[in-house]
Formats: structure tokens, sequence, C-alpha cells
């Protein structure tokens, strides 16, 4: 009780500044209450959001969710394209408000009547060649690209902060396919995962996947070898531009 009082005294008394929201974050608290059993990490970037999360003492994927976010001054709503834990909630809207305390996050909204507050902290907001959000519209296959409009069946991966979420979902019909996550590097046109959640597989958590990036008239071309060593090669394009029902 003593928590959740300090931290509604944080929301009253606490400065506020205007920062930007982009790059990646990790819950501390919700509800008044440290989280320490599992791991939320959220990355910001281009008007749009996803996060992960996983249990920390079995890397067991807990659930993701993501999409279209607005924020004005306090006022912060988010636009659900997946979630996991609720899938009938693809598609809502929901509406937050956002404080800054001393550079923390702090969401909180009154919901039946019962206080929500959430605080993240910053990983870090560093950018580079591939910091976007980005949508998968081409592949090569026997020496071919072959390219294709996303609808509402869609890939997508965002990445900011040094942390990279890909996640491919169905938003009309609210299925879930898939997502993994972790850090990356992207550095002289070599791109580097980590995996540190993988829904599919918990195993694949900890491998590290190399490959080759360069950027062509605004797209991500991605190439190398998968994890199961099969060649590929992708075209990822700006979501905004790649993906027609992307607010403008």
């Amino acid at each position: 009780m003593k928590t959740y009082l300090l931290i509604i005294g944080m929301l009253l008394f606490g400065w506020a500044n205007a920062q930007s929201i982009e790059g990646a974050w990790k819950m501390t608290h919700q509800d008044g209450q440290p989280v320490e059993d599992i791991e939320y990490v959220k990355i910001y970037q281009d008007g749009y959001f996803a996060f992960g999360a996983k249990q920390v003492a079995d890397n067991h994927f807990v659930g993701a969710g993501g999409g279209p976010f607005e924020l004005n001054g306090n006022d912060y709503t988010e636009t659900l394209d997946f979630f996991t834990l609720d899938p009938f909630q693809v598609g809502t809207v929901n509406k937050y408000t956002l404080d800054w305390v001393d550079g923390k996050m702090v969401i909180s909204s009154e919901i039946n009547g019962k206080m929500l507050v959430e605080i993240w902290e910053r990983v870090s907001d560093a950018k580079d060649d591939l910091t976007g959000n980005w949508v998968i519209t081409g592949r090569k296959r026997d020496d071919e690209i072959r390219r294709s409009t996303p609808g509402a069946r869609r890939t997508i991966k965002i990445l900011s902060g040094g942390r990279f979420q890909w996640v491919a979902f169905n938003s009309e019909t609210k299925e879930f396919s898939g997502s993994g996550g972790g850090t990356y590097t992207a550095v002289d046109g070599k791109y580097t995962e980590n995996i540190t959640f993988f829904s599919r597989d918990d195993s694949r958590v900890g491998a590290s996947l190399s490959f080759n990036y360069e950027v062509i008239d605004g797209e991500w071309h991605h190439s190398g070898l998968s994890s199961t060593g099969n060649p590929i090669y992708e075209i990822w394009t700006p979501y905004a531009i790649g993906y027609p029902g992307a607010k403008k």
C-alpha cells in the first residue's frame, strides 16, 4: 500500500518534462508492485508500439501486443492491432494519462473504478541505419524478387533503442501467428539479432543470428541464412509506406 501511495505521490508532485517516447522501455512497476518475475519490453517508433513479455525464470513466452499510438501532451492512446493476452481487444482504442517522473514514463488509467498504473524505465533511445517500423513487402525466390502488398495479414518488425521485435498477425481475424525479439546491432552492413524471447520456441532464447543488410531507396534489404540454414533475402518497407492501412 505504501508503494502504491508513493506512485500516486509521484504523479501528483513529480516534475513532468516533454520528452520523446521513441526508443525501448522496460516495465519496473505495475499497480504499485515491482515487476520482477516477468520481463516486459516495449518499443516505440514512427507512431507504432510493440511489447513482448516473458517469464524471467525460464524464458517462457507470456504475451505480446501492439499497434498505433498517439501522444498529445499527457493524453496517450493505443489502438491494438494484436494482443495475445485478450484477442477480443484487437481493434479497440485505449486511453491513458502519461506523465514523466524523474525520466520514467508513468502510464495510468481508471478502469471500472480501479486505478491502473504502470512505470516504465527507458532502456535506450539509440538510433541507427535500421531504426524504424517496417513491414515485409518482398522476398527473393529462385533469383526473382517477388513483391506483395501487406493487408490485414502482415508481418512487421520494429527496431529502436537497440531492441527489435517482429510480429506476424491478422488485424481483421485477430489471429496471432508469432513474435520474437531481443537486442540487435546494425553496423557497416552487418545486422545481428540476439533473441531474448520467442513465442514459438523458448529454446531459441539466447541464439544469435547475423545477416547482411543494405538500405536501398529507403527499403531494408535483408539477406543471409535463416535459423534452419536456408538462404533468405527479404525486403522490408517503412510501415507508413508499405501498409496501405497505416495512418498517414
